[in-house]
Parts: C-alpha cells; sequence; structure tokens
C-alpha cells in the first residue's frame, strides 16, 4: 500500500457523552450519532467548534453503535444492548425491530444498511463477547461474526453470512450489487454478492493496513474507519491453537487497555482500489471507529473519546 497522506485534524468538538461510535451526516450535512449512556446526538455546525450545537434526539435505553438514516427521516440503530432499533428523530419513539436470531438472545449489533425494497442488512461481531469485551474477541479471534437478512415485515431476521471475523462496518457498493463487510478481527473487507451469479456468496475484497470499522458511502468511494493498526503480535497469536486464543482472551478482558496514538482513514472504490489513505501518528484524538464527510470536512468518531474530531476532507484524485 503506498505512503499514506497526512491527516490533519482541524478541530475537536465535545459531545456531552462518551464514545460517538459511528457518524453520518443527514441530507443538510448535520451529523449524527449515539453515545455510550444510549443517547442519540445531532451535531450541528461543525465547521467551528466555537458554534457547534448539540442536541438530543432520542435515548435507546442501551448502546447505540452504528447508524442508518432512512428516506423518511427515521433512523436505524444497531443498538449492542437491546438490537435492531428504528428510532423517531422527530418525536423520539424508539422501536425494536429484532432482538434475537434463531431462537436466541442477538448479543452485540454493529451496523446496519437498508436496501431501497426495504430489506435490512445488520452485523453481529461477536457471539461469544458482549461489546464491554470486545477486546476478548479480537484475540480469541473466534470467528463467530455474522450478517443478517430482516427481510420486509419480518420480525427475525435470518443468518446471511456467518463465520466472519468481528463483523463490523457495512456499505452497498455504487451499483447495488454487493455490500462490503468490515472483518475488523482480519484486517480485511469482504464482499457480499446481493445480485447476479454469485447471490448469497461472500469473497475477499480488499486488505487494509489495520482494523477496519465502520464505514461511509461517499459518491463512488467507501471511507473506512482504521479502529488501530496491524499487529504483528496478535497476528502471531492468530495462528496458535483454539486453547491458548481462549486463555489469552480470558487475560486480555480483565487487563486495562489503551488505544495507540495512531489514527487512520481509508477510501477505496468499489473495485477494492485504495483511493486514499490518511494517517496520523501521535495523535490526541485515538481509536477512530467511524468517518463521514460533510462538505470539505471528514468527520471521525470514536468509541472511546468523549467527542469527534473535524478534519480537512482530501482533494478528488
Amino acid at each position: 500500500m503506498d505512503r499514506p497522506e497526512r491527516l490533519f485534524p482541524l478541530h475537536y468538538v465535545a459531545v456531552g457523552g462518551r464514545g460517538p461510535e459511528d457518524v453520518v451526516t443527514d441530507p443538510e450535512g448535520r451529523v449524527l450519532t449515539g453515545v455510550a449512556d444510549g443517547r442519540i446526538l445531532r451535531l450541528d455546525d461543525l465547521g467551528d467548534p466555537d458554534t457547534a450545537r448539540v442536541r438530543v434526539l432520542a435515548e435507546t435505553g442501551g448502546r447505540p453503535l452504528g447508524l442508518e438514516l432512512l428516506p423518511d427521516g427515521d433512523l436505524l440503530v444497531c443498538d449492542a444492548e437491546r438490537g435492531l432499533l428504528r428510532v423517531g428523530l422527530t418525536d423520539g419513539v424508539v422501536r425494536v425491530l429484532a432482538d434475537c436470531v434463531e431462537g436466541e438472545p442477538l448479543g452485540f449489533a454493529s451496523n446496519v444498511v437498508a436496501l431501497p425494497d426495504g430489506t435490512v442488512y445488520f452485523t453481529e461481531s461477536s457471539r461469544r463477547f458482549p461489546l464491554d469485551h470486545w477486546i476478548g474477541d479480537i484475540v480469541e479471534h473466534s470467528g463467530t461474526g455474522r450478517l443478517l437478512r430482516l427481510a420486509p415485515g419480518a420480525t427475525e431476521p435470518e443468518v446471511a453470512c456467518d463465520g466472519l471475523q468481528f463483523a463490523n462496518g457495512l456499505v452497498v457498493s455504487g451499483d447495488g450489487t454487493f455490500l462490503i463487510v468490515a472483518e475488523t478481527g482480519a484486517y480485511r473487507l469482504t464482499r457480499y454478492w446481493l445480485t447476479g451469479p454469485r447471490t448469497g456468496r461472500a469473497e475477499f475484497f480488499a486488505e487494509l493496513p489495520g482494523m477496519p470499522d465502520n464505514m461511509w458511502r461517499d459518491g463512488d468511494l467507501t471511507w473506512v474507519a482504521i479502529a488501530g493498526p496491524r499487529n504483528p503480535a496478535l497476528d502471531v497469536l492468530h495462528r496458535t491453537p483454539s486453547a491458548v486464543r481462549r486463555a489469552a482472551a480470558r487475560a486480555a478482558v480483565h487487563a486495562p487497555y489503551r488505544p495507540v496514538g495512531t489514527v487512520a482513514v481509508v477510501a477505496l472504490d468499489d473495485d477494492g482500489k485504495v483511493v486514499h489513505h490518511l494517517a496520523r501518528r501521535h495523535s490526541g484524538f485515538r481509536m477512530v471507529t467511524s468517518v463521514c464527510r460533510t462538505g470539505r470536512h471528514l468527520v471521525l468518531g470514536s468509541v472511546w473519546e468523549p467527542g469527534i474530531a473535524v478534519c480537512a476532507a482530501p482533494a478528488a484524485k
């Protein structure tokens, strides 16, 4: 992969809550996010930290992660505690769309997209570890992540693809023929075909310089947040027997964790080619878990930080 371009943070905006894990923009360029105490927030006027405003739109009663704004103005929310939700942004009403799969509770809903026909796809990161112990799944390399499909009118999703390594961010290709799924624990993106002779099949799409998290569709490009750099020691551990990895995971969930200071985002086209690779070492803003574009800015979210970062977007290539 080419040498990364410099990522220049312009300023930070506190949101009054911890962990704005996913960030998405609405048609007016405002940013929506969810924080650890369950609130869904709207951030306005992010171009200037002195005039930025934070408004509470709803409360899920759980831990919101991935978001998808619907054409009618409602918001789909993957809540790590409550499942897949639909949230009315004008009245704050929260409805549970799915909280179990194949008769078992849905434990770790992560990110979601909606197709034009009303079908909803969303990811479940792990069947073994909850959000608070996410590091255990990365260490154990459990391969229990899933891509789930909720058909229009259905009350329970079906499994579209399983065996994923910490299934995370999700976007639809520009022509709508496939989904791109982030496998955080394998440093890769996976393509899942929606149409054509390979419908329902998953295949390798792209390898990344670190752990991919949430993604954002921006015209012909897909922006990918890199939550952490590649870890050589972790790569070695992943090649050990399962008993060794399970023991290491048990230790990892009880050990103190602090993200490294390297932050990065990449943008790819629909052939899997990296068009932009932006990175910054020794950043004061850690663990970028989401990225979206609004106007001339990139907005970075983080499951770790108490706010978001606003950066200059790169020029088109």
